[in-house]
């Protein structure tokens, strides 16, 4: 019999195979997978280490299947707008991945690469090291909760008629356009504030 002209499996093939499971609500693992793909977990094996490494996979996938690529020439304040939004709208098209990535360290070299251009951004602005990873960690939660957010319940508060919450989940908008007007409400506030903080930095040093 002859030899295929190219592998049954690739690192593209397996990390799609495993979002689709995990899209799906299916139990993950490298046996659940490798049943999906149609291979046996040594076959498997024979391209990842372990879950590991396919959760590993699954991430810089999906950075690509998101193009996520920050533009040349962007200010400080835009660089952050891009990554978090284009962080956002891949996080809400994949809400059950999001517990497996959260849990591991980040080493793909798509997903760094944005990190990268983030971190830069910051410093060149003028943050000091000690913070601009702080700064991060802040933008990488809001983005992660954002995500979340788009895939909750069309009215997430069940409030008591007569309450002030109550009231105004009756008079609000509900599910992805209040969802959508409470991102971008963030994002004009996660910016406004470190501008503020980086003025407040500046006239110090200056002072």
């Amino acid at each position: 019999m002859p030899r295929p002209t190219s592998p049954i499996l690739s690192a593209d093939r397996i990390a799609d195979a495993a979002i689709e499971l995990v899209d799906a609500g299916k139990p993950f693992g490298v046996n659940a997978l490798a049943r999906e793909l149609g291979v046996t977990p040594s076959s498997l094996y024979n391209h990842v280490d372990g879950r590991d490494a396919i959760v590993e996979l699954m991430r810089g996938r999906l950075a690509v299947r998101s193009a996520i690529e920050v533009p040349d020439g962007l200010t400080w304040h835009g660089v952050v707008e891009y990554v978090v939004r284009a962080q956002r709208s891949m996080f809400a098209e994949h809400p059950l991945v999001l517990p497996l990535l959260v849990g591991k360290p980040v080493t793909d070299v798509t997903v760094l690469g944005y990190y990268e251009a983030l971190a830069e951004a910051l410093l060149s602005a003028g943050f000091p090291d000690e913070e601009v990873l702080v700064i991060v960690a802040v933008l990488d939660a809001f983005a992660l909760g954002s995500g979340l957010d788009l895939s909750a319940p069309p009215q997430v508060w069940q409030a008591e008629p007569g309450t002030a919450l109550g009231r105004l989940v009756a008079g609000g908008e509900p599910g992805g356009i209040r969802a959508d007007k409470a991102f971008d409400l963030g994002v004009d506030l996660l910016i406004a504030s470190l501008r503020v903080r980086l003025d407040a930095m500046r006239e110090a040093k200056s002072g």
